[in-house]
């Protein structure tokens, strides 16, 4: 597996960034995406979080690793979300937030994020999302099931993302119906999967005020080098083909598969491991051909 660093730039102009990166699907750190004037950077803080929404229940997600053979994660606790602050900053672990979306719960939030909008209006302002980890916390490699472009801004701590493209699925060994991979590729199995070793991917490192733009249908798996949080925004899928693959997850292939656990269970999940690893074989065969 190979990962190359993504480019990190400023003032981009809109022109610049959809002909070299939005419409090429490559991915980029922008530094000033968010308008580093923005009151969110002065603001926000834990304390001010504990303030205004302390007392909300969250539901407490583990390590995804342990849960590669699921369609999602279940939590593994609750608590309020001050005390899930506190639990953060004392020491590193693995505890980490899903589907609590503080920018719902607080949409006045909303009006301390001011972008400098380089999609030429694509960006959905009004659909932004906020992802809270510890420490050594992560998120499994995965791609949207929306296929949506994605801006990730860093406001606290320290994020490392491995990117791979969508073309990169069958080494990646992706379950068939799903849309995350099979394999731990922190720490790779070269030879229960050998795919991995023709990966060709980017790393990227955000820091406070930096957004990683993930173009539609890249993987991406997270990494928490510190505890800390971000704000995502979305972009619809720009070609057709991207469009069409988002519909199609959202409303039929989503509800197949769910049908066919429920009525299949272990069997189902059997048949897709077998298929994911045909594919990832044929994938390893065209490779070698490449190098010969």
């Amino acid at each position: 597996m190979r990962l190359s660093p993504v480019q990190k730039l400023k003032n981009i102009s809109t022109q610049d960034f959809l002909n070299f990166y939005m419409k090429p699907a490559k991915p980029v750190i922008m530094k000033d995406f968010v308008d580093p004037e923005s009151p969110a950077f002065t603001k926000w803080s834990y304390d001010y979080f504990k303030e205004i929404a302390g007392d909300n229940k969250v539901n407490i997600y583990g390590s995804e690793i342990e849960s590669l053979d699921r369609v999602a994660s279940k939590p593994i606790g609750q608590s309020t979300f001050a005390e899930y602050l506190d639990l953060i900053t004392a020491s590193p672990t693995e505890r980490r937030l899903f589907l609590f979306n503080l920018l719902s719960i607080k949409p006045e939030l909303k009006n301390d994020l001011h972008y400098n909008d380089v999609t030429k209006g694509k960006i959905l302002k009004w659909l932004p999302f906020m992802f809270f980890g510890g420490e050594g916390s992560i998120t499994r490699n995965h791609v949207d099931i929306d296929m949506s472009h994605v801006f990730i801004t860093q406001f606290q701590g320290i994020k490392k993302i491995w990117l791979f493209p969508w073309e990169q699925s069958d080494l990646l060994y992706k379950l068939p119906y799903n849309f995350h991979s099979i394999t731990n590729i922190k720490e790779p199995d070269y030879n229960e999967f050998p795919g991995l070793k023709y990966l060709n991917g980017y790393e990227a490192v955000i820091k406070p005020g930096e957004t990683l733009y993930i173009p539609s249908g890249w993987w991406h798996y997270i990494q928490y080098e510190t505890e800390g949080y971000s704000v995502s925004i979305r972009a619809l899928p720009s070609s057709f083909i991207e469009k069409w693959r988002g519909f199609r997850n959202l409303v039929l292939i989503r509800h197949f598969d769910n049908a066919m656990r429920n009525i299949f269970k272990d069997q189902w999940f059997n048949f897709k491991v077998r298929k994911a690893t045909r594919k990832a074989n044929r994938a390893i065969k065209r490779q070698k051909s490449f190098q010969i």
